[in-house]
């Protein structure tokens, strides 16, 4: 039973605690010794207290009964037979088993293992010494291997952070900053356990037998030249992200990295894209030879693609380099035998390089053979593939397909989209739901009929490229503001859709200035625009010689060139002077309609007819003037002859 001790005792006390296991019940004592006054109690081998209240308090929670106040009686001979089973061989106490928590093992495991230990304070546990690992990794059980595979598991985990953290300190030595080097680290998991396999492997050699693992990992980083590697990498513009792919893509062999860069530089790929183009190649780029590499290159040089555009295709497809040369030869054979020469093969391309390298080739036969569906031979499909080669890129069944479909909706015949795709192939690759769609709706709302938009479109294909905000909207706030009425504005878009297409700037401003500068009124230039609006598109050098010949030599007055405005679409040289002078010529004239619009039998036929009724005209006015002269002259002589008479 626990026995009270007076206060002034207790620097002469140590208290001892004794844990006696028995089936069915524990019993907590506690003992004096060298007090001369305390009767002395006979009691087994004490336990003296190594440990602090930490494992007290770990002693007391692991108890599987209640500990009262009164000692419990233990009979002889279970005590006696516990006694012997609690002594060895030699007749000595045995130390009972210490089962320590998961968190304390971990504890000791961290201890035992990281590259620097933390400060202890004086009375902590473990101050002088700590337990051997294998006293650790042993459990109470033997037969218990799922808490042994755990605890290696933890041991193995603790070695990759004391690698990870020899790693960090060669790139502190190399110049590298704290926040680069962790982001760099938490990014190399299969380089770490690479460097610690070969550190573990080096503990077999003689030399290093009797080495600490740190070091170990230190020559194994060293040796590998990593760091200057990374430094290398970083100067040539790769991010950590990039470097640290790239150095486990190596497994271990980090001077293929090396090489494969300068490689890489001599067919001029820029620093810039060397990380993108390595991490795109394929996972074994970086086993592959040179030789294998170069002739790749020499081929394509070969036929059409220039030396220095071998840099700019290999960075735009990587892919490229991972292909046999079997592979190369296939693909580039698929398009020469469209009809393509070297010239165009070359310049398709530098122009689009993942033609030949994104798409397997049942893809790339799969959407020749639809664009011939719309009338075209295979050497038009491949003059239309080196003009636009990103049509490869595009989906048959989610962007062409739909496409189709609409533009029969919009009443477009396949003629009509095969003009369309011939003049203005990119079309084909816009999404219609984002791109067209919303332009085609535009077009309704501002009057154009619905049966004219789809020869609008037929007409002037390039309209569906231009921005709808940036280039359509302006166009027509700059013709509303040229005197078209908003009721005009959507037959002036559907007679002269090219006028979108036209610069704001430098063609349409320029040209309502300069209608208007010749007296034309706003009203007018829009009725004028209305009947004619390609009136527009003409540059102000090409207007004004053909004004001043109308205004001084034909001395024709303004409203001529407002009742007619498509005069400024003919030629001064080859149609307006020759027939000005067959006029003169001929003492005719004709209003500006009909001297230019016609056909030249036309205009020759119009001039011999009004000659011909001048001439009957002038020919009647003859007689009727003789007949006159002759009646007077009647008159004369009988006025005469009468005053003879008489």
């Amino acid at each position: 039973m626990l026995t009270y001790t007076p206060p002034s005792l207790h620097l002469h006390l140590h208290l001892h605690l004794h844990v006696h296991r028995y089936p069915h019940s524990t019993t907590i004592s506690s003992s004096l010794h060298h007090h001369p006054n305390h009767p002395t109690t006979t009691a087994p081998d004490p336990v003296l207290r190594i440990h602090n209240s930490k494992t007290t308090s770990f002693l007391h929670h692991r108890q599987p009964a209640t500990t009262t106040t009164n000692e419990t009686k233990i009979p002889p001979q279970e005590y006696e037979n516990d006694h012997h089973h609690h002594r060895d061989s030699e007749g000595k106490p045995k130390t009972p088993p210490h089962i320590l928590p998961p968190q304390e093992k971990q504890n000791i495991l961290e201890m035992s293992l990281v590259t620097k230990r933390g400060p202890q304070f004086p009375g902590s546990i473990y101050a002088n010494s700590l337990p051997s690992l294998q006293s650790v990794i042993q459990t109470q059980n033997e037969g218990d291997e799922d808490d042994e595979e755990v605890m290696i598991r933890r041991a193995l985990d603790i070695r990759r952070k004391v690698t990870a953290e020899v790693f960090k300190a060669a790139m502190k030595k190399g110049k590298f900053g704290i926040t680069y080097s962790t982001n760099l680290v938490n990014r190399l998991p299969d380089f770490i356990d690479h460097v610690m396999i070969e550190a573990a492997a080096l503990k077999r050699s003689p030399e290093f037998k009797d080495s600490t693992f740190n070091l170990r990992a230190k020559l194994v980083i060293d040796h590998s030249n990593v760091v200057p590697l990374i430094r290398w990498l970083k100067h040539n513009n790769l991010s950590y992200p990039k470097i640290a792919k790239l150095i486990c893509m190596s497994k271990g062999n980090l001077d293929s990295i090396r090489r494969l860069v300068e490689w890489l530089k001599t067919v001029y790929v820029k620093g810039e894209f060397l990380g993108a183009t390595l991490l795109k190649s394929g996972d074994d780029i970086l086993h592959r030879r040179l030789e294998e590499l170069d002739e790749i290159v020499d081929y394509l040089e070969s036929n059409g693609v220039r030396r220095d555009w071998i840099g700019f295709v290999i960075s735009r497809c990587p892919r490229l380099l991972s292909y046999s040369m079997e592979e190369v030869k296939t693909r580039v054979d698929f398009y020469l035998n469209m009809g393509m020469n070297e010239n165009d093969f070359g310049t398709m391309v530098f122009d689009y390089p993942g033609v030949l390298g994104y798409f397997t080739l049942e893809e790339m036969n799969q959407k020749v053979n639809y664009l011939k569906e719309f009338g075209l031979s295979t050497e038009d499909v491949g003059k239309l593939l080196a003009f636009r080669p990103q049509l490869m890129g595009c989906s048959i069944e989610e962007r062409w397909k739909p496409l189709v479909k609409y533009l029969y909706y919009l009443g477009i015949s396949r003629d009509g989209m095969r003009r369309m795709l011939t003049i203005k192939p990119m079309i084909f690759c816009f999404n219609f739901e984002t791109t067209i769609a919303p332009k085609v709706q535009f077009f309704r709302d501002i009057g154009v009929r619905e049966d004219a938009i789809g020869n609008m479109l037929v007409k002037f294909p390039p309209l569906l490229t231009y921005s709808l905000h940036k280039k359509i909207r302006p166009v027509i706030y700059l013709m509303t503001k040229a005197g078209v009425t908003e009721k005009d504005i959507g037959k002036v878009i559907a007679l002269g859709p090219e006028l979108l297409g036209c610069n704001i700037a430098k063609t349409l401003e320029v040209n309502v200035k300069y209608f208007l500068s010749l007296g034309i009124r706003v009203r007018q230039l829009g009725e004028m625009i209305g009947d004619f609006p390609k009136l527009l598109r003409y540059k102000v050098d090409l207007l004004y010689p053909k004004y001043q010949y109308l205004r001084r030599t034909m001395v024709r007055p303004l409203q001529d060139v407002i009742e007619f405005p498509r005069f400024f679409s003919y030629s001064l040289e080859e149609r307006i002077i020759p027939r000005h002078k067959i006029m003169v010529e001929n003492r005719v004239n004709f209003k500006l309609r009909y001297m230019l619009a016609c056909t030249d039998e036309e205009f020759n036929q119009r001039v011999a007819d009004k000659v011909e009724r001048r001439r009957r005209f002038e020919s009647g006015r003859m007689d009727d003037t003789v007949s006159d002269s002759q009646m007077a002259e009647g008159t004369l002589g009988k006025t005469a002859s009468s005053s003879l008479s008489s």
